[in-house]
């Protein structure tokens, strides 16, 4: 994907993002109409899970100067803290101050709380990360064979996990990241910010992620995930800083985030070629609602590319593009195998887009040379409804797979302005089938239009999922003086 250098619209782009990022960043944090306390001793917070246990990180040497590290304080409180696990569970609260710090493990029924003027800073120094493994459903690192650096908050076979604040904020500080991927110089895969894995019921809500690495939000193999209320800004040419990536996980609620990334803002995936197969532990049941995106490179939600064990009902609503190049798209190649499925999207807003659809059978990017060339991927089932879109270049670009058509795409009651200098063809369409309904541009022959009688085609589920209907708990945290 090219990036292209700096122009009057680059300069717009910026401003644009500056100051969406400065409402979102000074806004009032209210969860649950209700303000967060600020006050040190004591305050309150919604979560799936209270906690009876508190300790604070300068209980364990924590210094918040930017320049001490506090890696081990991090980890030895949160050592400390697991002794609780089965007596109600523990919290750890990181006061007002820069907390310099490597890669820490989480523990089950916990809290991570970071107060609003709290900044974990990610460590610029190798040795404070792990090298790991790589995911097994993934049989190598994304940006090098071999492992992968940890991430900077991570945990695995956990349960009852809450990562958490008043929009305090988690710097990835990734510029040293970045040039060494532009270099070739990186000896293993990028580190995440947050990356939760074989886990269950998990939280990760209102904080603000800058600058991360790599990926910023990565549950995986885990199930009954609740992502909301982050802040997740990075530069628009980045490499590789999607906004959050459910990967492998079923019951996932993604809501009330802003993001801005050098690429996809939400990038669902489930492993990758025959790893993933081989794995075979779809992404499923995915409700995504109240995102708003800027990423000029990439889409607001991405299917892919890495979907080898299936991604399957994914609900998306009420959902903002700004200066995004696509809006959801999909991404698989042969040899991918698995399947993308029983998709819905509705009530969709797009403002200065290249594409408002996009789809690809031929994506490419295996992982090795050992895919199997008759691994074709099933695309079907893919609805769109209630979509507004304006400035667009081109309406859709939807390829399937020759002899292997996507199948079952469903678009209606469309709306897309196109941009001054718009593609003449609006619509590229090929190796696809379905129909569309009230969809301006006159959409490709391969969407035939069935007129009146199919504007409610598309339908959206009207169930609901179970983790939309999980409670949470007003908690509170009272220091405890030693």
């Amino acid at each position: 994907m090219e990036l292209s250098t700096s122009s009057p619209r680059r300069t717009q782009v910026n401003k644009l993002i500056l100051a969406l990022a400065l409402v979102a960043l000074l806004s009032p944090k209210i969860v649950n109409g209700r303000k967060v306390h600020h006050k040190l001793d004591y305050f309150e917070y919604v979560a799936i899970n209270c906690r009876a246990h508190s300790a604070s990180v300068t209980d364990f040497g924590g210094v918040g100067d930017g320049t001490t590290s506090n890696t081990r304080a991090f980890q030895a409180a949160i050592d400390h803290l697991s002794q609780y696990e089965s007596t109600g569970g523990s919290q750890l609260f990181v006061p007002p101050g820069k907390w310099l710090t490597g890669s820490f493990n989480l523990t089950s029924h916990f809290t991570l709380f970071l107060h609003k003027d709290a900044v974990l800073l990610a460590s610029q120094d190798e040795s404070e990360w792990a090298v790991i493994e790589p995911l097994p459903s993934y049989g190598r690192g994304r940006d090098t064979d071999g492992g992968r650096y940890i991430s900077l908050i991570f945990g695995t076979n956990l349960t009852d996990v809450v990562v958490t604040g008043d929009n305090g904020t988690i710097d990835g500080q990734g510029t040293l990241w970045w040039d060494k991927f532009h270099k070739g110089e990186l000896k293993y895969t990028r580190p995440y910010l947050i990356e939760i894995m074989y886990s269950q019921n998990i939280q990760i809500s209102n904080l603000t992620l800058i600058d991360s690495p790599s990926w910023n939000v990565h549950p995986t193999y885990s199930s009954n995930v609740i992502v909301q209320g982050l802040t997740i800004i990075a530069p628009v040419t980045s490499p590789n800083t999607d906004g959050i990536n459910p990967d492998s996980c079923t019951n996932t609620r993604i809501e009330d985030c802003y993001i801005v990334s050098g690429d996809d803002c939400i990038a669902v995936k489930s492993g990758w070629d025959e790893y993933g197969i081989s794995f075979a532990m779809p992404t499923k049941q995915l409700v995504i609602r109240r995102l708003t995106c800027i990423s000029p490179f990439s889409a607001m939600i991405a299917l892919g590319s890495e979907m080898s064990g299936g991604i399957q009902d994914v609900r998306a609503e009420d959902i903002l593009a700004i200066n995004t190049e696509s809006g959801v798209r999909i991404k698989t190649a042969v040899g991918r195998g698995g399947y993308v499925k029983d998709v819905y999207v509705r009530r969709a807003t797009m403002k200065t887009m290249k594409w408002a659809f996009w789809m690809t059978g031929d994506y490419g990017s295996h992982a090795d040379n050992n895919y199997d060339p008759n691994a074709i991927p099933v695309i079907t089932n893919i609805n769109y409804r209630d979509v507004v879109a304006e400035n667009v270049t081109m309406a859709a670009k939807l390829e399937g797979i020759s002899g292997d058509p996507f199948t079952g795409i469903c678009i209606s009651n469309v709306t897309i302005e196109m941009a001054p200098k718009a593609k003449k063809l609006p619509w590229n369409c090929t190796d696809i089938a379905g129909i569309s309904s009230g969809v301006t541009p006159r959409p490709c022959d391969l969407l035939p239009d069935k007129g009146a009688e199919g504007i409610e085609a598309c339908n959206f589920p009207e169930d609901s999922l179970p983790i939309e209907d999980v409670e949470v708990q007003m908690c509170s945290y009272r220091k405890k003086y030693f």
